[in-house]
């Protein structure tokens, strides 16, 4: 039994952490595969306030160990149902545990290419967030993949600080809107690579160029460039949680500004909720949030 469980520990997880341990509650977090998140995969971090630059793995580490130093006790563990009552059980792959409220940060995977030498480049030229690390490519040539909204505003923040950026999608028209489009369309530094797909990627140790087919006549080439962001969307995992939890049309969790879910004691924090920005900053903000409402739970229940 503890008095809160936490599932996920990546940025909004851990911080949520830190917080209800700071309130006195017994706290439990569970992650099913590395602590930390996507954040550990940023070569730089250099958006988040107080901390002029870090990586992605030391930002993780920090917080791990802030966490842990507090109390918290982490669970390599995947979480597979929660069961509402008088106290919530959360049942994984190797027990079920029980808690007075329970967070919910699982936060979402960037859907992927799935091309070779994928993996090995991400944080090495392959990024999935531009305004994370877009000024590590300050005056180089760089790539973005997408056709929505996401990539024509990674497309145009790039263009002001990339010599060029070649916006590469499956289709002859984007799903985006229509003033993003007339923008990317305005700016002389972004190339339309249209009807067209990645189908490798190159280099060393880091990223050195791309190869793009064109899936009307087949024709291939290579375009030389230092980064790659890939914005062709993001996946929540947050099926499991749909008993207690009511999910938006693409799978978020809706809860409102205090990270209240539907079911009283169950909060949601980070990128696994329904929100519009997505950033580290913001993740830390609900992980706050959501310990600071769940310990109110947990104290009114006394």
């Amino acid at each position: 039994m503890a008095d809160i469980i936490i599932i996920g520990a990546g940025t909004a997880g851990i911080t949520a952490a830190i917080y209800a341990l700071r309130a006195g509650k017994s706290v439990i977090v569970f992650e099913k595969s590395v602590f930390g998140g996507q954040i550990i995969y940023s070569e730089s971090v250099e958006n988040y306030p107080a901390i002029q630059k870090i990586s992605g793995a030391d930002f993780a580490m920090n917080l791990y160990s802030q966490a842990v130093s507090l109390g918290a006790e982490f669970k390599i563990e995947s979480v597979k149902e929660i069961i509402d009552g008088e106290t919530k059980k959360v049942i994984t792959n190797k027990g079920e545990y029980e808690a007075k409220a329970v967070i919910i940060a699982t936060g979402v995977k960037n859907r992927r290419l799935e091309i070779e030498n994928e993996n090995k480049f991400i944080g090495k030229g392959i990024s999935f967030c531009a305004v994370c690390d877009g000024s590590f490519f300050k005056g180089m040539t760089v790539a973005v993949v997408g056709g929505g909204n996401t990539a024509l505003q990674d497309a145009i923040y790039l263009s002001n600080n990339c010599e060029k950026v070649y916006l590469i999608h499956r289709r002859d028209a984007f799903r985006g809107e229509k003033s993003l489009v007339e923008k990317v369309r305005a700016k002389e530094n972004i190339e339309l690579v249209l009807n067209s797909e990645v189908v490798a990627i190159k280099g060393e140790e880091k990223l050195s160029g791309i190869t793009v087919k064109n899936k009307l006549s087949g024709e291939e080439k290579e375009l030389s460039v230092k980064g790659l962001f890939e914005a062709v969307g993001q996946i929540p995992d947050n099926g499991i949680f749909e008993n207690v939890c009511e999910l938006d049309g693409q799978g978020f969790i809706v809860a409102d500004e205090a990270c209240k879910t539907k079911t009283d004691g169950i909060f949601a924090a980070g990128d696994c909720r329904a929100k519009e920005i997505r950033q580290l900053t913001t993740a830390a903000a609900d992980g706050a949030i959501s310990a600071i409402k769940a310990s109110e739970y947990v104290d009114n229940l006394e």
